[in-house]
């Protein structure tokens, strides 16, 4: 009928879309296949004739972000232990700790990841085995292995290790009570290990970072990662209700400064989930800035899909999504961190 334009000849019919795409996969407002980051970064540099232009101009973008910035970083002259923590839960801790983790192994630094939360979530992301009964950081604070015994290697980072945490690492604040130095047990197992040290010490084979991974209270076992480190990474989510909490935690640093482990120094506070859209985000990264200055790395990490899905694969957003604007900022992130080098 001539009222109907889709018996016009020259007219597609108004359900027809792209022949690359099917009606469960398109965008209502530009008609085109839904493709993530990752799926353009997987493609070749050379584009089909059907290939959209806006999904050409992805792609395009996506390589020249994979290229850029990724030359290794310079090894620090002595192993640098950093201690991930705040107490308040939520803030990106434990996703900060293994993407760090990941970008620096990315950026020809070798890396030790101390998982000390009983949840186990970095395990988990860094895909190795945390079974009950499977030998980590309760071993080693617990019942004295060395960290050579309970390390496994990270399969997806080629210079990444880990010591996983169990369930078992529930009970260690209460078995811990009663035992000799039971701040100091960490400390003394990282020190023991033959990896940990200077250039001179432990050689061309030495981790140039350890990353201890607390878990969100103030109890014992977040004390023992306090006296391990010299290095305080502190994530701070975007967020009010992250700054409230924030006034304990340095309390406690100041504290364990004065009696356990006077070389301690909050470094490097990150800021996590960050909506640039909002103008809470900017208050906070401000009020964050103006309070802690060149502590502060300048790249803040943005609110991802992608970083959050990437745990369910037991991966971390570096290999899941190398190319997301996630992974990106904890790349440069982890080159600031590099840079910056070892504390004086």
């Amino acid at each position: 009928m001539s009222g109907d334009p889709t018996d016009s000849p020259n007219e597609a019919p108004r359900g027809d879309v792209s022949r690359e795409t099917n009606a469960s996969n398109v965008s209502r407002e530009t008609r085109f296949a839904v493709k993530t980051a990752g799926d353009l970064a997987a493609y070749d540099t050379d584009f089909d004739n059907s290939q959209t232009p806006l999904a050409a101009e992805v792609q395009q973008s996506v390589l020249i972000r994979q290229s850029i910035h990724r030359e290794p970083a310079p090894r620090p002259q002595a192993t640098r232990v950093f201690v991930v923590a705040n107490q308040k839960g939520g803030v990106g801790k434990t996703t900060s700790a293994v993407n760090i983790a990941a970008a620096l192994s990315e950026l020809g630094q070798r890396v030790l990841v101390v998982d000390l939360d009983p949840q186990g979530n970095a395990s988990t992301a860094l895909n190795v085995e945390h079974r009950q009964g499977t030998p980590g950081t309760y071993e080693v604070l617990v019942d004295g292995l060395t960290l050579a015994e309970v390390i496994q290697s990270c399969p997806d980072c080629e210079s990444l290790d880990v010591v996983p945490a169990t369930i078992d690492l529930a009970g260690a604040e209460i078995e811990l009570v009663s035992v000799v130095a039971r701040e100091g047990r960490l400390k003394k197992a990282i020190l023991a290990h033959p990896w940990v040290g200077t250039a001179a010490s432990a050689g061309e084979d030495r981790y140039d970072y350890v990353l201890i991974d607390c878990p969100p209270s103030l109890g014992l076992l977040t004390l023992n990662a306090l006296v391990a480190g010299a290095e305080m990474l502190i994530p701070i989510q975007a967020e009010y209700y992250a700054l409230e909490g924030l006034g304990q935690l340095l309390s406690t640093v100041d504290m364990v400064r004065a009696h356990l482990n006077p070389e301690l120094a909050v470094s490097t506070i990150v800021l996590t989930m960050y909506d640039a859209r909002t103008r809470l985000a900017a208050g906070v990264a401000q009020e964050v800035r103006e309070h802690f200055g060149d502590q502060v790395l300048k790249t803040a990490i943005p609110r991802s899909v992608r970083v959050s899905e990437a745990p369910s694969y037991g991966q971390t957003v570096m290999t899941y999504d190398p190319g997301s604007p996630g992974a990106l900022s904890y790349l440069e992130a982890a080159r600031e961190i590099a840079t910056k080098g070892s504390l004086s």
